[in-house]
């Protein structure tokens, strides 16, 4: 059951598309009730709180504050408030289970259990909201619910489940033939290569580098009869440049955001002096949607979209207060004490991403002039509902891959996103794997995060065990920031075992995908927390480094270093699976806690005992790299685990858009 009280005068945000009677008045709040600063619920000593979608720490997010505000922040520390993404949906389990839904696309503070350790409190800045209670039979329910209530999830064409790899950047294209080369000589298999901003002309949206690129039309041909698909990045900032025609055109249309004089706004990101699309006005989004045409029309069937919290490096007002605090010290080093240091080092900290310059910006929302502060959150949401309404066009009936940096629910109907600028840390697999179910619980199914760490230096180890579980994740990218290490697998020593590795990708890609489409037709969790299926289980309710996948598997990853194996808590019997290459071996085990080794070059994980999966043949598997993934859906398969047992498998022919009656369902 579903109810919904309204507060003030929200802002349509399309979250919702499957709608509930509007029920008014604070008496309805139930399990809350409202206070001076918002939402307040008195938690039970064992309540667990889940959800929050891109969020920092752990599953259960008892124990700390989180701020949904769109943020560029690369650091992932624990101390973070806000990352990329705002996901405002929550579920509360305990004495009484139930889903809340804070539809608000301006700051919203939940402050679950930090200030007062018994007390829930949600924060909006802006009370003008829909208030979504969602009651129902458990949490995978009310998980259900909530995602029929915010409509199907995006599903990419089946090759977008391959292994990928990327860069910031690869300059030229003589860079991409070496990736692609380096590859196919080790045998390890590769479905994508993604060009970053520098293949750009000075890093202008829908232009190319011809120095750089030439012939880029047919070097993309080049790459397609290779199999290998380029996925190349579009940022938000569309830069000022007298000539360039998305920048004219936008002046002239009017399609840009404004200030509150009614100016185009200025900010600088990659290209120097930038204005932002305003992609919350329906004809500004049709009119950059179709842009994307620049690249379908060369072959492109990929793109991921980035820098659209949106990302600010620095506006004119901040440089002239970082001037204005140096002018009474120009030429007297004497003069400078700490505390001037301090205040102009803070300045120019403030410089990107200030919450000042997101509050002197407006939108035309189709006639009405709303201030970017109160709908910060639907900007990158509406970048890529752009982009896919426009590929709708342009591509009509087939699916492309996309994928975005920063959402808000509502989003995920049009594309993925991933888990952004993460570090090289053993602790980010940890964070990698947490996020994955929150996400998928706020209807974000095609996502994962940048394999090896996108900033500092990964290790041959670090990048393996994180391979290990990108081989699960929908998203399987490895992707390095400029000056760090190298991370290409084939850079390293023993690039078999990255090939051992990689190889079970393609072997699971009959199950990992039946269970995507499985996800989006039913809307259901394709990553859960052990105590979504266990709440019985006190033990499964405190185990936050494992994942139940659909409905037959368990995955537990190694994240620390140089260990031989792991603990892993078995909550029923189950046939752990040891996969390679060559093969995999099978071997029954009882519930409870286990030491299970995990050799760096295999890929370990669990199957229920009343259950079996469907896997590539081991034969196919050895020649895998040679093929495409579409090869492999048309493959012998095998199937692991409980052969006596039924497995619904979901498919379809991977690329065309559909509805779930082109679906073929079969019990096997």
């Amino acid at each position: 059951m579903v109810s919904k009280i309204r507060f003030g005068n929200p802002v349509p945000t399309g979250a919702v598309v499957n709608g509930t009677a509007n029920v008014n008045g604070e008496a309805n709040l139930r399990y809350f009730e409202k206070t001076e600063q918002g939402f307040r619920f008195r938690m039970g000593k064992k309540d667990a709180v889940y959800g929050l979608g891109e969020a920092n720490r752990g599953i259960n997010k008892r124990g700390y504050q989180y701020v949904s505000y769109c943020t560029d922040d690369p650091n992932h520390t624990e101390e973070k408030l806000s990352l990329y993404g705002a996901h405002n949906f929550i579920v509360i389990d305990g004495a009484c289970t139930f889903g809340v839904f804070i539809d608000n696309p301006g700051r919203v503070t939940f402050d679950i259990g930090y200030e007062k350790m018994d007390e829930l409190n949600i924060i909006p800045e802006y009370e003008d909201l829909d208030f979504y209670i969602i009651e129902g039979d458990g949490i995978k329910d009310i998980v259900r619910q909530f995602r029929t209530l915010i409509g199907q999830s995006y599903i990419p064409p089946r090759w977008a489940f391959g292994y990928q790899q990327c860069r910031w950047s690869y300059m030229d294209a003589d860079a991409v033939w070496e990736v692609v080369d380096g590859y196919e000589n080790c045998g390890i298999p590769l479905s994508a290569v993604y060009l970053d901003i520098d293949y750009m002309e000075s890093y202008k949206d829908f232009t190319i580098n011809e120095e750089r690129f030439p012939d880029f039309g047919n070097f993309v041909k080049e790459m397609r009869e290779k199999n290998i698909h380029l996925v190349p990045i579009i940022d938000a900032g569309v830069k000022m440049e007298e000539g360039y025609d998305v920048y004219e055109e936008g002046v002239a249309k009017g399609y840009f955001v404004k200030d509150k004089e009614g100016r185009d706004y200025v900010t600088a990101v990659w290209p120097g002096l930038t204005h932002f699309p305003d992609f919350l006005n329906s004809e500004a989004r049709r009119w950059f949607g179709l842009k994307y045409k620049a690249l379908t029309d060369k072959g492109i069937d990929g793109f991921w979209n980035d820098m659209n919290e949106p990302a600010i490096f620095y506006t004119e007002r901040g440089i002239d207060e970082v001037k204005e605090l140096l002018k009474p010290e120009a030429g007297r080093k004497e003069d400078i004490s700490t505390d001037k240091l301090m205040e102009l080092k803070w300045k120019l900290n403030e410089l990107a991403n200030n919450d000042s310059d997101y509050k002197a910006m407006y939108h035309n929302m189709d006639g009405q002039l709303v201030n970017h502060d109160r709908v910060h959150n639907l900007y990158g949401y509406n970048m890529t509902k752009a982009a896919a309404e426009g590929l709708e066009e342009l591509r009509p009936g087939e699916r492309t891959l996309l994928f975005s940096r920063s959402s808000y629910i509502g989003m995920h109907r049009y594309g993925g996103i991933w888990m952004g600028d993460n570090q090289a840390w053993w602790s980010h697999i940890l964070l990698n794997l947490k996020m994955l179910p929150s996400l998928n619980m706020c209807g974000f199914l095609y996502t994962g995060a940048d394999i090896g760490g996108f900033g500092s230096n990964t290790t041959r180890e670090l990048l393996l065990r994180w391979l290990a579980l990108g081989v699960f994740t929908p998203l399987m990218r490895n992707h390095a920031a400029l000056g760090t290490r190298l991370q290409e697998c084939f850079r390293f020593e023993h690039t078999e075992d990255f090939k051992s590795v990689i190889s079970c990708r393609y072997r699971l890609l009959p199950y990992l995908y039946s269970e995507y489409l499985k996800s989006v037709y039913e809307n259901e969790m394709m990553f859960r927390p052990l105590a979504f299926d266990y709440s019985g289980d006190e033990i499964a309710g405190n185990v936050e480094d494992q994942l139940m996948l659909g409905n037959e598997v368990m995955i537990a990853p190694v994240y620390t270093q140089n260990a031989a194996g792991r603990y892993v808590y078995l909550p029923e019997p189950m046939t752990m699976i040891v996969m390679h290459e060559n093969g995999e071996e099978e071997k029954v085990m009882e519930k409870g806690v286990h030491f299970v080794e995990m050799p760096l070059n295999r890929v370990v994980f669990f199957i229920k005992e009343d259950a079996k999966i469907p896997v590539v043949s081991t034969e196919y598997g050895r020649k895998v790299c040679n093929d495409t993934t579409e090869g492999i859906a048309d493959s012998e398969m095998v199937w692991l685990g409980n052969k006596n047992k039924k497995y619904q498998m979901y498919t379809d022919n991977g690329h065309s858009k559909n509805k779930k009656d082109d679906v073929s369902v079969m019990e096997l």
